[in-house]
């Protein structure tokens, strides 16, 4: 992005190349101190309070971020490497925060982002079971038909019940 501000900016006034070098770490300076303090705006503090309450795993999952509630660092996803340096995985990590299993454990950006890419790609349409499903049946296939067709069809045998 500063170079793309600094190439524009070039172009429209005429900046030497030697101006250049000091505009783009400048500019590159300047959007990190923003990207930063954006950061820290989106993520709460998550200290316990004077009761000694842990914190809310609501407020620890940000937009662009995810706190750990063990240490405070924030990622944009809880890795299972991050986890296990304080000898967690991520289902007992849940567990000890009361989090739902079905709660992803990474920024919500993140997480759209992976499903909108599960979307376009549709991974479901490329298991092996939905190309077995969609091939024309073969040999093989109606071999397989017919022996799960006599096995249904064989009654089952009637247990002597003794008390």
């Amino acid at each position: 992005m500063a170079k793309e501000l600094v190439a524009e900016y070039i172009r429209v006034h005429h900046l030497s190349p030697d101006d250049a070098n000091a505009l783009l770490l400048s500019t590159h300076d300047t959007l990190l101190s923003l990207h930063h303090t954006e950061m820290l705006r989106s993520v709460p503090t998550l200290e316990a309070d004077e009761k000694g309450v842990a914190p809310d795993w609501k407020r620890s999952i940000a937009k662009y971020a995810v706190t750990c509630l063990e240490c405070g660092a924030t990622f944009r996803q809880l890795s299972a490497r991050h986890l296990r340096v304080h000898d967690l995985d991520s289902r007992s990590y849940r567990a000890k925060y009361g989090i739902p299993r079905t709660q992803p454990l990474s920024s919500r950006q993140a997480t759209a982002r992976r499903r909108e890419l599960a979307q376009q790609i549709r991974p479901w349409e490329q298991a092996a079971s939905r190309r077995v499903a969609d091939q024309p049946e073969t040999k093989t296939n109606a071999k397989i038909s017919r022996v799960g067709q006599t096995l249904r069809g064989r009654p089952s045998a009637k247990r002597s019940e003794t008390v």
